[in-house]
């Protein structure tokens, strides 16, 4: 049975369900890839910033104010890394689940930190990454660090949470260590 668990559940219920599925560690792939290829370019979130942008005072958050609202508004400054269009990449970041069952994740947001988009306003959209995996996959542990791998196209995605700015159609799942970037 699919669902969409963020409008069923809500925030921080949808991310209960899926902790309920359990912890375990290691690397689920949809398909044959070579992470460690040169074809695959490890990236940290700073490389989703135009290097132009990268030590500009933060713009203000000119979004206007919304009283009827949970959140404060997103961010919108910010420009994207043409040249990283169709590129196979892999980012470590955290998982916000969208859509999925059970067993498996369908769609999600991968964030730079711990509780973006849940308990503070979202980060601009080139800091969000909307993942797509066409088969679903486990995602354990929701609380840890994970690097999704797969090809990166700069699109513009609207969910509940936020507009991301970069949309993945993900490949794998692997299990974060800071010695493997």
């Amino acid at each position: 049975m699919k669902l969409t668990l963020l409008k069923r559940f809500g925030r921080i219920s949808a991310l209960g369900i899926l902790l309920a599925l359990g912890c375990a560690s290691g690397t689920y792939a949809q398909e044959d890839i070579n992470t460690a290829s040169s074809d695959v370019v490890t990236l940290d979130w700073i490389d989703l910033i135009p290097e132009t942008e990268r030590n500009a005072a933060p713009l203000p958050n000119k979004a206007p104010l919304n009283h009827d609202s949970d959140t404060p508004p997103q961010n919108m400054a910010g420009g994207f890394r043409d040249d990283l269009d169709g590129k196979q990449v892999r980012i470590p970041g955290f998982v916000i689940p969208l859509e999925g069952d059970d067993k498996v994740v369908t769609e999600l947001l991968l964030v730079p930190y711990f509780g973006a988009c849940i308990h503070v306003p979202p980060p601009p959209p080139n800091q969000i990454l909307y993942v797509k995996f066409d088969k679903g996959v486990p995602i354990q542990g929701l609380w840890d660090v994970v690097y999704i791998v797969g090809k990166l196209n700069v699109e513009m995605v609207e969910s509940d949470l936020g507009q991301a700015g970069y949309l993945i159609n993900g490949v794998t799942v692997e299990a974060y260590n800071d010695s493997s970037s």
